[in-house]
């Protein structure tokens, strides 16, 4: 996954916000099924996944606020 940078995430739409935090828990439930079973290979995915989750979290809330104020 390349790094995205947050002005480019602040562009999607809520329903495509939701849809990728979906698919990056997914990922991360799968990366964990595969430590618990001595399967993952490149462990540097957490933390890719996870700051991923992050930024797409912080702006799912940032957008959640400028509505409820308007």
């Amino acid at each position: 996954m390349a790094k995205s940078d947050t002005s480019e995430l602040r562009k999607l739409t809520e329903s495509e916000i939701t849809e990728q935090i979906d698919g990056i828990r997914r990922e991360l439930f799968d990366l964990r099924f595969q430590k618990a079973t001595s399967q993952l290979s490149n462990t540097h995915r957490f933390k890719e996944a996870r700051t991923k989750l992050a930024q797409l979290l912080t702006v799912q809330n940032e957008q959640s606020r400028s509505n409820s104020s308007t």
